[in-house]
């Protein structure tokens, strides 16, 4: 039996750590994963899908992640129930995280960096110069 899911989506709010009685920490949240076509109107939708990351992996969520991060996530589907105080019985279905990936670098402050090309005595780089002749060729 295979019970395997992986999922590439924006985070919806900042991660926030929690431990268990244990001292095991977990982090809960909810990831947006864009459909892939529109709906009547042109608009795209998402789907937004809970999960829950344990140890380490919860550790470094909090620390690094923010509301909006790209995510790649591997995993599984969980399904599990607890009662709440009135009696009545929940039932919650996530993705239990065996790997989570950032995949976007972190963001800084400054502006988007702009590029400039290097000045350089370099033959290959486009110029009026013939870099060799029809003669020179091997073939």
């Amino acid at each position: 039996m295979l019970n395997r899911v992986v999922l590439v989506g924006r985070i919806t709010k900042d991660p926030e750590l929690k431990r268990t009685q244990n001292n095991i920490a977990v982090v809960s949240f909810t990831i947006a994963v864009n459909r892939q076509f529109s709906n009547e109107q042109g608009e795209s939708q998402a789907d937004f899908i809970q999960c829950v990351a344990w140890r380490k992996q919860a550790e470094n969520m909090q620390s690094y992640v923010r509301k909006g991060a790209l995510l790649g996530i591997d995993g599984r589907i969980q399904t599990r129930n607890y009662e709440t105080q009135n009696g009545e019985t929940r039932y919650v279905t996530e993705v239990v995280c065996d790997a989570v990936q950032f995949l976007e670098s972190k963001k800084t402050d400054s502006s988007t960096p702009t590029y400039e090309p290097i000045e350089d005595d370099d033959p290959f780089v486009s110029s009026n110069k013939s870099l060799a002749s029809e003669e020179d060729l091997p073939f």
